[in-house]
């Protein structure tokens, strides 16, 4: 009998669009690979979909919070229903900026200097000497980042607008300049490692999901001890938060001449992008998984209690 996977995709974050574009692309994928796919645009009866569905397998493409951040997985082991990805822990500390940040450095990862601060906090003053960046802990895809440049006077405005929405707590890392690079693991395996080049500016929401709005490099064309040290912290991040399927690695390298050689890890993602701009296909390929058989491998490694 042909598999049923529901493909959760959509939902309530700020990343609803970036979601709803990669479960689109990963149900015609199932499609293509033999599966019956019903694609479920997730609101807050979906405990109630769900159980009425009866797949057999849950295919997580949800981007955000309640997709990434372990509750969803939660209801989904409620129901026993299998899924992809990452489980209840790993997802919400992963998707936890401080408590991540916290394990990684315990296993070794290194991480960039920071601190956690309160919004008003961030606006009254300089939460570390410029420059550094200001992240929502419980937040993705660069959504709400503010970058302090060196020199900047005073704080960012942003943080004291009335329709700020991304939370009360921010994590301030110092800002380590140079090269963005990514990787993947894909069971249990590193991937290659790619360079980030964004067309402008710096790879924010525009840069990861808009045509044209970045480059990739892979094979990133960093030195290979480098290249190899990346692969090992990535799959060492992997392992340390507990995650399950695939997970995808950020970084910062300071490889400037004169620059500080720093290579600090930025955080991990449990539900990595899988729309046609996405790294992770793009990785995947390079290790010889076309985008079918990739989605298909994920329903295969699918299961509850991750």
């Amino acid at each position: 009998m042909t598999q049923h996977v529901a493909v959760l995709m959509g939902g309530w974050s700020s990343e609803r669009e970036v979601s709803l574009r990669s479960g689109r692309a990963c149900a015609a994928g199932l499609v293509r690979a033999g599966y019956r796919v019903t694609e479920v645009d997730v609101d807050r009866d979906i405990a109630g979909t769900l159980a009425a569905l009866r797949p057999d397998v849950a295919f997580n493409a949800l981007h955000g919070r309640f997709g990434e951040d372990g509750t969803v997985q939660g209801v989904l082991e409620t129901l026993e229903i299998p899924y992809t990805h990452s489980g209840v822990l790993a997802s919400a500390l992963a998707m936890h900026k401080e408590h991540a940040r916290t394990v990684l450095a315990a296993a070794g990862v290194p991480v960039a200097a920071g601190r956690v601060v309160n919004r008003s906090e961030a606006a009254r003053g300089h939460a570390l000497t410029p420059p550094y960046v200001l992240k929502p802990v419980t937040e993705g895809s660069s959504v709400g980042i503010l970058i302090v440049r060196e020199g900047q006077e005073h704080p960012p405005q942003e943080l004291t607008r009335s329709d700020w929405e991304h939370g009360e707590i921010l994590l301030a890392e110092q800002f380590v300049d140079g090269r963005e690079l990514t990787c993947s693991v894909i069971d249990g395996k590193p991937t290659g490692v790619i360079d980030i080049v964004p067309a402008e500016g710096w790879y924010d929401y525009h840069a990861k999901y808009a045509k044209g709005g970045s480059k990739h490099i892979l094979p990133a064309q960093i030195s290979p001890i480098v290249y190899q040290l990346v692969q090992e912290l990535t799959l060492k991040a992997h392992q340390a938060l507990g995650c399950r399927g695939i997970s995808r690695a950020d970084f910062r390298y300071d490889d400037r001449p004169g620059g500080t050689g720093q290579l600090v890890c930025l955080e991990v993602n449990t539900q990595p992008g899988m729309t046609e701009t996405s790294l992770v296909p793009e990785m995947a390929a390079d290790a010889g998984y076309a985008f079918d058989e990739l989605v298909a491998w994920m329903v295969k490694d699918a299961s509850c209690n991750r």
